[in-house]
Protein backbone atom coordinates (compact mmCIF):
# COMPACT_ATOMS: atom_id res chain seq x y z
CA UNK A 1 0.00 0.00 0.00
CA UNK A 2 1.73 3.36 -0.72
CA UNK A 3 1.60 6.72 1.42
CA UNK A 4 -1.22 8.19 -0.58
CA UNK A 5 -3.79 5.11 -0.22
CA UNK A 6 -2.68 4.80 3.45
CA UNK A 7 -3.66 8.56 3.98
CA UNK A 8 -6.58 8.24 2.10
CA UNK A 9 -8.03 5.33 3.90
CA UNK A 10 -7.22 6.87 7.09
CA UNK A 11 -8.98 9.89 6.33
CA UNK A 12 -12.53 8.07 5.31
CA UNK A 13 -12.10 6.33 8.43
CA UNK A 14 -11.84 9.29 10.65
CA UNK A 15 -14.70 11.20 8.11
CA UNK A 16 -17.22 8.10 8.02
CA UNK A 17 -16.22 6.83 11.53
CA UNK A 18 -16.48 10.05 13.33
CA UNK A 19 -19.08 11.86 11.45
CA UNK A 20 -22.10 11.72 9.94
CA UNK A 21 -21.81 14.07 6.82
CA UNK A 22 -22.70 14.32 3.09
CA UNK A 23 -19.44 13.79 0.95
CA UNK A 24 -20.32 16.15 -1.89
CA UNK A 25 -18.06 15.90 -4.87
CA UNK A 26 -17.27 18.55 -7.99
CA UNK A 27 -16.71 15.42 -10.47
CA UNK A 28 -12.97 16.27 -10.37
CA UNK A 29 -10.83 16.01 -7.52
CA UNK A 30 -12.46 17.98 -5.00
CA UNK A 31 -14.57 16.38 -1.93
CA UNK A 32 -16.40 18.66 0.63
CA UNK A 33 -18.09 16.99 3.99
CA UNK A 34 -20.79 18.82 4.80
CA UNK A 35 -23.16 18.91 7.37
CA UNK A 36 -26.11 21.02 6.21
CA UNK A 37 -25.06 24.03 4.08
CA UNK A 38 -21.51 23.66 6.51
CA UNK A 39 -18.73 22.59 5.15
CA UNK A 40 -16.43 20.56 7.35
CA UNK A 41 -13.91 19.72 5.16
CA UNK A 42 -12.97 20.05 1.68
CA UNK A 43 -10.33 17.48 0.30
CA UNK A 44 -8.28 18.13 -2.91
CA UNK A 45 -6.89 15.14 -4.34
CA UNK A 46 -3.80 14.89 -6.04
CA UNK A 47 -1.22 12.77 -7.53
CA UNK A 48 0.98 12.49 -4.49
CA UNK A 49 -0.69 14.38 -1.81
CA UNK A 50 -4.14 15.21 -0.45
CA UNK A 51 -4.88 19.05 0.38
CA UNK A 52 -7.21 19.88 3.21
CA UNK A 53 -8.79 23.48 2.86
CA UNK A 54 -10.20 24.19 6.66
CA UNK A 55 -12.14 27.32 7.58
CA UNK A 56 -11.77 28.44 11.06
CA UNK A 57 -14.50 31.34 12.66
CA UNK A 58 -13.99 33.74 14.85
CA UNK A 59 -15.19 31.19 17.56
CA UNK A 60 -13.11 28.32 16.05
CA UNK A 61 -10.08 30.70 16.23
CA UNK A 62 -10.60 30.86 19.88
CA UNK A 63 -10.66 27.26 20.57
CA UNK A 64 -7.42 27.08 18.43
CA UNK A 65 -5.62 30.13 20.63
CA UNK A 66 -6.44 27.38 23.67
CA UNK A 67 -4.01 24.12 22.38
CA UNK A 68 -2.08 26.06 19.70
CA UNK A 69 1.04 25.05 21.50
CA UNK A 70 -0.04 21.33 20.84
CA UNK A 71 0.57 21.90 16.98
CA UNK A 72 4.07 21.27 15.04
CA UNK A 73 5.64 24.69 13.88
CA UNK A 74 4.83 23.44 10.77
CA UNK A 75 1.10 23.65 11.27
CA UNK A 76 1.49 26.81 13.46
CA UNK A 77 3.12 28.78 11.13
CA UNK A 78 0.46 28.27 8.45
CA UNK A 79 -2.22 28.62 10.89
CA UNK A 80 -0.53 32.04 11.49
CA UNK A 81 0.53 33.31 8.03
CA UNK A 82 -2.85 32.45 6.77
CA UNK A 83 -4.75 36.15 6.16
CA UNK A 84 -7.93 36.49 8.08
CA UNK A 85 -11.13 37.61 5.86
CA UNK A 86 -14.36 38.58 7.19
CA UNK A 87 -15.66 34.97 6.16
CA UNK A 88 -12.82 33.52 8.09
CA UNK A 89 -9.58 32.31 8.57
CA UNK A 90 -9.24 29.71 4.82
CA UNK A 91 -6.27 27.48 5.89
CA UNK A 92 -4.51 24.70 3.17
CA UNK A 93 -2.52 22.15 4.57
CA UNK A 94 -0.90 19.47 2.35
CA UNK A 95 -1.41 15.96 3.73
CA UNK A 96 1.80 13.93 3.00
CA UNK A 97 2.29 11.79 5.73
CA UNK A 98 0.31 10.21 8.81
CA UNK A 99 1.85 12.46 10.84
CA UNK A 100 0.12 15.28 9.60
CA UNK A 101 -3.61 14.02 9.80
CA UNK A 102 -2.98 13.58 12.96
CA UNK A 103 -3.19 16.97 13.33
CA UNK A 104 -5.56 17.92 11.05
CA UNK A 105 -7.68 15.71 12.90
CA UNK A 106 -7.27 17.80 16.06
CA UNK A 107 -8.58 20.84 13.64
CA UNK A 108 -11.32 19.29 12.50
CA UNK A 109 -12.49 18.35 15.95
CA UNK A 110 -12.69 21.62 16.60
CA UNK A 111 -14.24 22.43 13.80
CA UNK A 112 -17.06 20.07 14.47
CA UNK A 113 -17.47 17.49 17.60
CA UNK A 114 -17.97 13.91 16.23
CA UNK A 115 -21.84 13.31 15.61
CA UNK A 116 -22.21 9.80 14.39
CA UNK A 117 -23.95 7.46 16.70
CA UNK A 118 -22.70 3.69 16.63
CA UNK A 119 -24.74 1.51 14.81
CA UNK A 120 -27.44 -0.65 16.97
CA UNK A 121 -25.67 -3.76 18.28
CA UNK A 122 -28.32 -5.43 19.97
CA UNK A 123 -28.61 -8.18 17.47
CA UNK A 124 -25.17 -7.66 16.07
CA UNK A 125 -23.84 -10.85 13.91
CA UNK A 126 -20.35 -10.18 12.87
CA UNK A 127 -18.35 -12.33 9.96
CA UNK A 128 -14.92 -13.17 9.87
CA UNK A 129 -14.10 -10.19 7.30
CA UNK A 130 -15.06 -7.89 10.08
CA UNK A 131 -18.57 -6.85 8.41
CA UNK A 132 -22.20 -6.56 10.38
CA UNK A 133 -23.84 -9.87 8.42
CA UNK A 134 -27.45 -8.45 10.09
CA UNK A 135 -27.07 -5.41 8.21
CA UNK A 136 -25.54 -6.99 5.29
CA UNK A 137 -27.82 -7.21 1.94
CA UNK A 138 -27.10 -10.70 1.22
CA UNK A 139 -27.96 -11.98 4.78
CA UNK A 140 -30.37 -14.55 4.34
CA UNK A 141 -31.53 -15.00 7.84
CA UNK A 142 -34.41 -13.19 10.03
CA UNK A 143 -34.07 -9.81 10.58
CA UNK A 144 -33.70 -8.19 7.17
CA UNK A 145 -37.07 -7.43 5.72
CA UNK A 146 -37.98 -7.70 2.23
CA UNK A 147 -38.54 -3.37 2.89
CA UNK A 148 -34.95 -2.86 4.32
CA UNK A 149 -33.49 -5.15 1.51
CA UNK A 150 -35.12 -2.91 -0.89
CA UNK A 151 -33.98 0.20 1.02
CA UNK A 152 -30.37 -1.80 1.15
CA UNK A 153 -30.43 -2.20 -2.72
CA UNK A 154 -30.95 1.23 -3.32
CA UNK A 155 -28.56 3.11 -1.23
CA UNK A 156 -25.60 0.32 -2.05
CA UNK A 157 -26.26 0.84 -6.04
CA UNK A 158 -25.99 4.62 -5.80
CA UNK A 159 -22.41 3.58 -4.48
CA UNK A 160 -21.16 0.75 -5.94
CA UNK A 161 -23.18 0.72 -9.23
CA UNK A 162 -23.58 -2.17 -11.79
CA UNK A 163 -23.35 -4.68 -8.55
CA UNK A 164 -25.50 -8.08 -8.15
CA UNK A 165 -27.10 -8.11 -4.85
CA UNK A 166 -29.02 -11.26 -5.74
CA UNK A 167 -26.52 -13.61 -3.60
CA UNK A 168 -27.69 -14.45 -0.19
CA UNK A 169 -25.49 -15.75 2.88
CA UNK A 170 -26.31 -17.06 6.03
CA UNK A 171 -23.05 -15.69 8.06
CA UNK A 172 -19.89 -17.76 8.58
CA UNK A 173 -20.94 -19.22 11.89
CA UNK A 174 -24.33 -21.03 9.60
CA UNK A 175 -22.71 -21.50 6.71
CA UNK A 176 -22.17 -25.13 5.79
CA UNK A 177 -18.71 -25.85 3.90
CA UNK A 178 -16.18 -23.51 3.46
CA UNK A 179 -17.61 -20.22 1.15
CA UNK A 180 -14.57 -18.73 -0.91
CA UNK A 181 -13.31 -16.06 2.04
CA UNK A 182 -13.45 -19.40 4.25
CA UNK A 183 -11.13 -21.56 1.97
CA UNK A 184 -8.82 -18.65 1.64
CA UNK A 185 -8.79 -17.98 5.23
CA UNK A 186 -7.66 -21.78 5.51
CA UNK A 187 -5.00 -21.62 2.78
CA UNK A 188 -3.43 -18.81 4.67
CA UNK A 189 -3.69 -20.39 8.15
CA UNK A 190 -5.82 -17.46 9.94
CA UNK A 191 -8.73 -17.84 11.56
CA UNK A 192 -10.19 -14.57 10.55
CA UNK A 193 -9.87 -12.86 7.22
CA UNK A 194 -9.08 -9.27 9.03
CA UNK A 195 -5.96 -11.02 11.11
CA UNK A 196 -4.34 -11.61 7.09
CA UNK A 197 -1.34 -9.36 6.03
CA UNK A 198 -3.07 -9.44 2.44
CA UNK A 199 -6.48 -7.72 3.92
CA UNK A 200 -8.57 -6.32 2.08
CA UNK A 201 -8.61 -8.22 -0.86
CA UNK A 202 -10.25 -9.81 -4.49
CA UNK A 203 -11.90 -12.49 -1.90
CA UNK A 204 -13.16 -10.32 1.01
CA UNK A 205 -13.63 -6.99 -0.39
CA UNK A 206 -14.61 -4.38 1.56
CA UNK A 207 -16.84 -1.28 1.36
CA UNK A 208 -15.97 1.55 -0.01
CA UNK A 209 -13.02 2.68 1.20
CA UNK A 210 -11.77 5.14 -1.85
CA UNK A 211 -11.78 8.70 -1.85
CA UNK A 212 -13.34 9.90 -5.15
CA UNK A 213 -14.45 13.16 -6.46
CA UNK A 214 -18.54 11.87 -6.12
CA UNK A 215 -21.45 12.70 -4.35
CA UNK A 216 -22.44 9.95 -1.05
CA UNK A 217 -24.90 11.35 1.03
CA UNK A 218 -24.56 10.57 5.00
CA UNK A 219 -27.15 7.97 5.62
CA UNK A 220 -25.95 5.96 2.32
CA UNK A 221 -22.50 6.49 4.17
CA UNK A 222 -24.13 4.50 7.21
CA UNK A 223 -25.69 1.74 5.76
CA UNK A 224 -23.85 1.32 2.60
CA UNK A 225 -20.34 1.45 3.41
CA UNK A 226 -19.91 1.37 7.49
CA UNK A 227 -21.64 -2.41 7.53
CA UNK A 228 -19.16 -3.50 5.30
CA UNK A 229 -16.05 -2.27 6.71
CA UNK A 230 -14.31 -3.94 9.49
CA UNK A 231 -15.85 -2.78 12.75
CA UNK A 232 -17.84 -0.35 11.33
CA UNK A 233 -14.85 2.37 11.79
CA UNK A 234 -15.23 1.49 15.06
CA UNK A 235 -19.10 1.66 14.93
Amino acid sequence: MTELNHIIQETVKFMRGEYLLDEIGNGKNEVKFRHGKKTILTVYIQEDRLDFLIVFGQKEREEYAKISDTFSDNVRNIYDSTKTFHDGKWMMFHITDLKILDEMKKLIYIKKKPNRKPLPKENAIYSKCGHRCDLCIHYSYSGISDEFRKELEERLSRIYSGADWSLRCPSCNKQEGLCNAKKCAKVKEVDICTKCSEYPCKTVPVGYKQLESKTIYKDDVTWGILPYVENQYGN
